[in-house]
């Protein structure tokens, strides 16, 4: 056993395991990239974070760089849960609820607790975490902290970090911390304090207080957007400063959450669903604008060629839910407002669509929404039935575009699709401009693995052309992390670099994501093979 494994043996009380067949399993996860990691620890609590990240940060002033990726359940598809170094995985013994607050909704809980189990305990009390991913069955809280997750409501409700009130994090060098909304006095005293928390809100406030100008400038504008970090939001007008909006979304690059503390909206259960059939694109942008005013819960779309697969490989898991002639598109939309103003809002979205002659169809009975939801969520189930060497791969599948930019878009894609002769489904929130498509390639095939990286380059380049943002929902990770330069500009980017330098001096806390990653750097961890086994995809 190496000395590292057996230190770490002697001073954690969860597990530290060296074994191939150990580190094999997380060596993956839902990216196409593999990299096996130096050992593999099952943190018991806080203190186990804290121990493993001091040491490894006592290496790293003896000049011996040994990396930590913290990863929750793996269903990462920017490769941003895997790492060459230690492995903390936080859902074997991290992964309690906390705390409960019935009345105000909130709930603490620790990282590595699996999201639907929280969210079904959150359903008893009337309260849900709208943000959930379509992976909340097998993914955690940490996750969806690390990557600010979002899925089908967040055309209504946003992303992971409006949920997120404050976190209780381990830092590089092992101190621990608690985020939250500081007052302009309370800066102050954290300024004050000479530990390395101390020194990194000093650096961190010269560092906004110096790039104000650039930071006004660059501020976001997409209508979802988890490229980078938000260094945008740390500091507001009144001179109150919060870390979280920069650990949200972060990836496990700045520090480790131990401990998260979030607040929950009120679940209606009681939702009205609208399917509506469109045979081309010429309608689009206008139903989208018309609708949006509306402020549905969710808004989702479908293509074709996505339906004609799953009729394909499962002929009857869609019956009753299609209509007679297949349309090139299928919006849902539904609305969880209560009951007078959900009335109102679906006549008005009715009136729109028979404007427009939209066939629709409209649901309020449970079985029935569910039959319609089946044409979106069936969208993930079609890589179960594929019967060759190819598999569709989570690479072009994650842009954000403004919806009068939509049928460009839409255009590009298929153009650059046709160029590779090319096939794709393509679905998602498209209230939102953000797509997902994944192509059928054989990453075995060398031919194959050279189109992934011209796939990636055009696509993207297609979408900043568009004014859009590189990463919707899903992160940068190793993925997209060499683009997001393209996206900011150099400028921004090394704030990013000098962020991450503050928060991480020694680039220990899970290396090359996001910041810092180069094509040259992932090409060596491309699978030779695909699939998902372990790991139902997200949409």
């Amino acid at each position: 056993m190496n000395k590292l494994a057996h230190y770490l043996q002697e001073h954690l009380r969860g597990e530290v395991i060296v074994s191939d067949s150990v580190r094999q399993r997380y060596a993956r996860d839902a990216s196409i990239f593999e990299q096996m990691p130096s050992l593999v620890a099952y943190p018991m609590d806080e203190s186990d974070i804290r121990k493993a990240a001091r040491f490894a940060w006592q290496l790293a002033e003896r000049g011996r760089i040994i990396s930590i990726t913290t990863r929750g359940g793996g269903s990462d598809f920017s490769g941003g849960a895997i790492g060459q170094g230690i492995m903390l995985v936080t859902p074997v013994h991290m992964n309690k609820i906390l705390e409960f607050d019935s009345k105000s909704g909130f709930v603490v809980v620790e990282p590595g607790i699996n999201y639907a189990k929280l969210q079904q305990m959150l359903h008893t009390h009337g309260r849900f975490l709208p943000a959930y991913p379509a992976s909340l069955e097998y993914s955690t809280i940490g996750g969806a902290v690390a990557n600010n997750s979002s899925g089908e409501l967040s055309v209504k409700y946003g992303d992971t970090k409006n949920f997120v009130n404050s976190l209780r994090i381990v830092l590089a060098n092992g101190e621990v911390i608690d985020t939250g909304r500081l007052s302009k006095r309370e800066l102050s005293k954290k300024m004050g304090l000479s530990s390395f928390e101390g020194e990194l809100y000093r650096n961190l406030d010269t560092l906004i207080e110096e790039n104000h100008d650039l930071i006004t400038k660059f501020e976001p504008t997409w209508t979802k957007n988890v490229c980078g970090y938000d260094i945008f939001s740390v500091k507001k007008k009144d001179g109150s400063f919060d870390l979280t909006p920069l650990i949200v979304g972060s990836q496990g690059t700045l520090a480790i959450v131990s401990e998260v503390t979030m607040t929950s909206a009120d679940y209606n259960p009681e939702t009205t669903v609208i399917a509506a059939y469109l045979h081309d694109f010429g309608n689009i942008e206008k139903i989208i604008q018309q609708v949006l005013k509306i402020k549905p819960s969710a808004f989702e779309v479908v293509d074709k060629y996505s339906l004609e697969q799953v009729v394909k490989t499962s002929p009857n898991f869609l019956k009753g839910s299609l209509p007679s002639r297949m349309p090139e598109l299928i919006l849902l939309i539904e609305f969880d407002d209560p009951t007078k103003q959900q009335t109102k809002n679906v006549k008005k979205t009715l009136k729109i669509l028979e404007g427009l002659q939209i066939d629709y169809r409209v649901e309020t009975e449970e079985s029935e929404r569910q039959n319609l939801w089946k044409l979106r969520h069936s969208v993930g189930s079609i890589h179960l039935h594929n019967d060759s060497q190819t598999a569709p791969l989570p690479i072009v599948d994650d842009g954000v575009v403004a919806i009068d930019k939509l049928e460009q878009y839409f255009t590009g894609v298929y153009q650059i699709l046709e160029k590779y002769n090319l096939k794709i489904a393509v679905w998602g929130h498209i209230g939102q401009g953000n797509l997902h498509m994944q192509p059928l390639l054989d990453i075995g095939q060398l031919g194959d693995r050279q189109k992934v990286f011209r796939l990636m380059r055009e696509y993207h380049d297609l979408v900043l052309s568009l004014g859009g943002s590189i990463s919707g929902e899903y992160n940068d990770g190793r993925l997209r992390g060499p683009y997001i330069k393209q996206q900011f500009g150099d400028e921004i980017y090394e704030l990013f670099m000098k962020v991450k330098a503050v928060f991480d001096p020694y680039f220990i806390l899970n290396p090359k994501v996001k910041i810092d990653v180069t094509g040259d750097d992932v090409l060596p961890l491309l699978r030779s093979e695909y699939s998902l086994d372990q790991h139902i995809p997200r949409s």
